[in-house]
């Protein structure tokens, strides 16, 4: 019952229901109490509001951000109070008192201090807001000054409405003992505070203490771009929660030949990223992002199809890849918008296969199977589990956008799977890993999610009080208290080698210091894998687990799991690469001969119904090699799937790059000699007749530069004198609209 009220408030927790659940009892309280009046009420129903309120502002609750829509936002609330306030002044008599004048004098001009203070906090931020966020890219070519203190800008509305607390304690402590100088130094603490406060804002718009304007800054970035020279580009939009589909090639770019560099255009992600040494080049403005000189970009990778994906597109310079984020049987790994890409980069035969039997225009000619560079860090499996009770991963995907009931087991399927597990004859540790995008569309999913979160904790603390266990649980108690001390001292480590620069610092300050360093670099890869280590030595190999985060990560719970249940997704796809027996579900009940038909991943799987009965076929080929009966079909599937072990992925990864590097010179050099003394652009036209823009014919001079601008210069569309055959309106019209 709770959890469902939780789902309809749109709160995220108990206590989030409880804070809404008394701010909206407690404002009807202070009206009642101000029109009885009663003094105690409305001091005790008014500490609730603010408290209350508070909470949910701290929890980014998304109750408030619904109160703000219905014009019941925080000034409003807090406006409110203060006339409830000088309601309850007028019903106890004072009406005509000095004090009643005072206070109503104080909240208007304390009001009218909202307005400056809101403009400076505002400018401040805008001026303080670059047309780039960077990583590991030198721009020393600007002045980028410190930020304000982090006090004064976070949550900076909500702290100058706060400051009303000392006349709003004052006014009551005076109506209490009947004196008015509590009010009168209430009042004058909250007027003094709120001019304080504008006063402190104030220096901050001096010009020493403003970034750099849009044309130096991005003259620096045009500066570091003619300097370093990328030559390969990994390209990324995407939503918040996204960032995962970058992360798994930040690795790659790091090992790839040439000079990699990472462009993105959402800042919100630019923090999300794991640690490297990549360039990271984030443009949120699409006419910045053309205005680039990219002609040194050979190859561009594209993780997502996505609408912003064309200011990229447009430079003829580059070859241009769709590298996905992912191999799945999903649609979106055959779809149609794949045809605006010079090249699609699968994994193995599959991918090249699922778009001849799509039949989308993506021709077999224009595939290059290059692996997964990324499943390096899967260990193989040795035929046996590791540990006297097996693992079993359950790692189901999101419901997606199209309400489709294949795409998820959590719905039909989630709950049988994890209680047969959990129950079965021959004991087995569960570790449930949800996809992050889950509850995203469907709320149902959120909901059986939480439900099955309850079942493995609740299994968990019910093993731990198990006598089945408790020798075990004596014999590891050291250990796994020396593992979580270990775990406490790397996260203190890890969360100082965080980020460089001073805490509370801005993206524009981060930007300036946030050069790659290679020891720092190098201790956070090493203590991220010691932490991995004494993430499972903190807890018995019988213990089941609820994992969310970015830590561990899904391919750690790979290396942990004997076996695993998932969904067609690219989850699967992956594990195949550890050669383990696993398990997908048939959520929408096509009958296992059609599904293997129609999902290249499940041929070598253990195949679930909605009710999960199969998993004892699953289980028996985790216990006992010789019940394992598609371990024959699971290598063959993985090559297939994923490629050959040899060469390397990354070894094939690199030889497409050369290749497609190789195909861009050749077109580059092929159309700068076709267009070698011509005028670009230039129509058909009489032969008498001078060129169209020139008043005759000794007004272009072929040798020119600036009659023909180099490919991608700063300033021109695109790829410059090349991007002119394509130029189009410069407008930043595409949004991160999802394609696939």
């Amino acid at each position: 019952m709770i959890s469902t009220v939780i789902r309809l408030a749109r709160v995220g927790s108990r206590s989030e229901l409880a804070a809404a659940v008394l701010m909206g009892l407690g404002y009807p309280a202070v009206m009642l109490a101000a029109l009885i009046p009663n003094i105690w009420l409305f001091a005790a129903a008014g500490a609730v509001t603010y408290a209350a309120d508070w909470y949910l502002h701290q929890k980014n609750s998304y109750l408030v951000n619904r109160l703000n829509s219905v014009r019941a936002g925080l000034p409003i609330r807090f406006l409110l109070r203060q006339l409830l306030l000088i309601l309850l002044l007028a019903r106890e008599n004072l009406a005509e008192q000095p004090v009643f004048y005072a206070t109503v004098a104080c909240f208007l001009l304390f009001y009218g201090l909202q307005a400056p203070h809101g403009a400076l906090a505002t400018l401040i931020k805008l001026r303080r807001t670059m047309p780039v966020v960077t990583r590991n890219v030198d721009l020393h070519g600007v002045r980028i000054p410190d930020a304000p203190p982090r006090t004064l800008l976070h949550r900076s509305g909500e702290k100058m409405l706060h400051l009303d607390l000392p006349a709003v304690v004052g006014v009551v402590a005076a109506v209490v003992t009947g004196r008015a100088v509590p009010a009168y130094a209430g009042v004058a603490a909250t007027l003094g505070l709120g001019v304080l406060y504008i006063l402190l804002l104030a220096p901050y718009l001096r010009r020493k203490r403003r970034v750099p304007g849009t044309g130096a800054v991005l003259k620096a970035v045009d500066t570091w771009l003619r300097e370093y020279q990328p030559t390969v580009a990994l390209y990324f939009s995407g939503s918040d929660d996204s960032a995962y589909q970058v992360n798994m090639w930040l690795e790659t770019m790091e090992q790839v030949d040439g000079r990699p560099i990472v462009i993105m255009r959402e800042p919100s992600l630019v923090p999300k990223l794991g640690d490297t040494w990549v360039p990271i080049l984030c443009i949120p403005g699409g006419q910045h992002v053309m205005a680039r000189d990219w002609s040194t970009v050979r190859v561009t990778l594209y993780p997502a199809n996505v609408g912003k994906n064309i200011h990229m597109l447009r430079v003829p310079t580059s070859k241009h890849v769709f590298i996905g984020h992912g191999d799945s049987d999903k649609l979106a790994s055959v779809n149609p918008f794949s045809k605006v890409y010079d090249e699609v980069w699968t994994a193995g035969r599959a991918g090249r296969d699922r778009y001849a039997l799509a039949d989308v225009g993506v021709r077999d000619e224009d595939i290059v199977e290059v692996g997964r560079p990324q499943l390096a860090p899967i260990r193989r499996w040795t035929g046996a589990p590791a540990n006297p009770v097996p693992t079993v991963l359950y790692a189901p995907t999101w419901e997606g956008w199209d309400g489709n009931p294949g795409n998820t087991s959590l719905l039909r399927a989630g709950e049988n799977i994890v209680r047969r597990l959990l129950d079965a004859d021959r004991p087995v540790r569960v570790i449930y890993k949800p996809h992050p995008f889950t509850g995203l569309v469907d709320k149902k999913a959120k909901a059986v999610d939480e439900r099955i979160r309850k079942l493995v904790t609740d299994a968990a603390a019910q093993r731990a009080t198990d006598p089945r266990w408790a020798a075990e649980a004596a014999a590891a108690q050291a250990g796994q208290a020396a593992a979580r001390a270990e775990l406490l001292r790397i996260e203190t480590r890890l969360a100082a080698l965080a980020r460089p620069g001073r805490k509370g610092s801005d993206a524009a300050e981060t930007s300036r210091v946030s050069l790659a360093d290679p020891h720092r670099l190098a201790e956070v890869k090493r203590l991220r894998a010691e932490w991995n280590d004494a993430y499972w030595r903190s807890a018995g190999w019988w213990e089941h687990r609820v994992v969310t985060g970015a830590e561990p990560r899904l391919y750690d719970c790979f290396n942990e799991a004997d076996a695993m249940v998932s969904d067609i997704s690219s989850v699967v796809s992956d594990f195949i690469a550890s050669g383990k027996p696993y398990a997908v579900t048939d959520s929408a009940e096509l009958g296992p001969d059609e599904f293997r038909r129609q999902n290249t991943a499940v041929r070598a799987a253990v195949i679930l119904t909605n009710s999960a009965a199969e998993l004892d076929e699953l289980l028996a080929a985790v216990a006992d090699p010789a019940a394992d009966r598609t371990a024959r079909e699971r290598r063959e599937l993985k090559q297939y799937l994923l490629g050959p072990d040899e060469p390397t992925s990354m070894e094939q990864f690199d030889a497409a790059l050369r290749a497609l590097t190789a195909k861009a010179e050749a077109r580059n050099a092929g159309v700068a000699q076709r267009l070698a003394g011509q005028h670009i652009g230039e129509v058909d036209r009489e032969d008498d007749a001078p060129p169209i823009g020139t008043p005759d014919d000794t007004a272009t001079d072929p040798t020119d530069p600036a009659d023909h601008p180099v490919a991608g210069a700063p300033g021109r569309t695109g790829g410059g004198a090349l991007g002119v055959l394509v130029a189009e309106d410069e407008d930043d019209a595409a949004e991160t609209t999802s394609v696939g």
